[in-house]
């Protein structure tokens, strides 16, 4: 049985992934790269403010960068409906990946939401096939793709642009198939339980490590909404690290080891954190 101590540390992470003054995906955006020209829209239904895209240049190099952002003033949230993405977000992603493949472009996504949008609306555009073609799609692209869970990383909303050949935390971020508001509803009637679960989804950076769900974590000491510019410094530091690794790989090659990446999960050769 799982002490009340460790327990509050995993309600703790949760708290302070959720800070309202933690750094989000367009402040990352503003450091780590340089001439970030967003593009827009879908060329279906419209423009979703959820989901950030477009050319950039990191250490010098062209980069296709990818993020979801969630604002923080009441106006900012609507425009950016509180980092959950409806099917026009992920169908727009999947454009600006098609792009990043034909002009071999690595890509570096962001993931930060709650998931995404349950709205009828949402539903009838198409939410389940957009998020399963944007699976398909990263699980198949040939060039590098790193994805960085910056504070919270929900469900299939996170997923969606989450399948990557490694993927980084920072330190105080989570990542989990359902909120732990959801998971107790679920398991115990009550949202209440909401910190029993949080420690039984097991979304702390450190034991989706062990797990081998996470391949590197960015240290943000007490928060990242403390320090951003030394996180934002320890992210870019090791973001260099990992796209150098990737990049001199084959392409094909590369897409096999995503792919024997993916096929772990689930399985025995995953283990359980103790």
């Amino acid at each position: 049985m799982k002490n009340k101590s460790a327990q509050s540390q995993a309600w703790k992470t949760v708290q302070i992934a959720r800070h309202p003054d933690r750094p989000q995906f367009l402040d990352y955006a503003s450091e780590l790269f340089d001439e970030f020209d967003t593009l827009h829209g879908d060329r279906v239904f419209g423009d979703d403010g959820a989901m950030i895209g477009g050319l950039a240049r990191f250490n010098g190099q062209p980069v296709m960068v990818v993020g979801q952002h969630r604002g923080r003033t009441t106006r900012e949230r609507l425009k950016h409906n509180f980092g959950m993405c409806n099917p026009e977000g992920y169908r727009k992603s999947q454009r600006l990946l098609d792009l990043a493949e034909r002009f071999n472009l690595p890509v570096f996504t962001f993931i930060d939401t709650m998931g995404a949008y349950p709205g009828v609306g949402a539903e009838e555009r198409g939410q389940a096939e957009a998020i399963a073609t944007s699976l398909a799609q990263l699980s198949r692209l040939k060039v590098p793709v790193i994805a960085t869970v910056l504070g919270e990383g929900g469900s299939g909303g996170a997923l969606g642009i989450g399948v990557a050949d490694r993927v980084i935390m920072l330190s105080h971020s989570i990542y989990s198939v359902i909120s732990p508001e959801g998971c107790a509803s679920i398991l115990w009637k009550t949202a209440e339980k909401a910190e029993q679960a949080s420690e039984a989804l097991a979304l702390t950076a450190d034991k989706l490590q062990k797990i081998g769900i996470v391949e590197h974590i960015v240290d943000e000491g007490e928060g990242a909404h403390l320090n951003p510019d030394q996180v934002m410094e320890n992210l870019r530091e090791v973001l260099t690290q990992v796209l150098a690794e990737l990049q001199p790989m084959d392409a094909e090659a590369r897409c096999e080891a995503r792919y024997q990446r993916l096929m772990k999960f689930g399985s025995s050769n995953l283990g359980l954190a103790s």
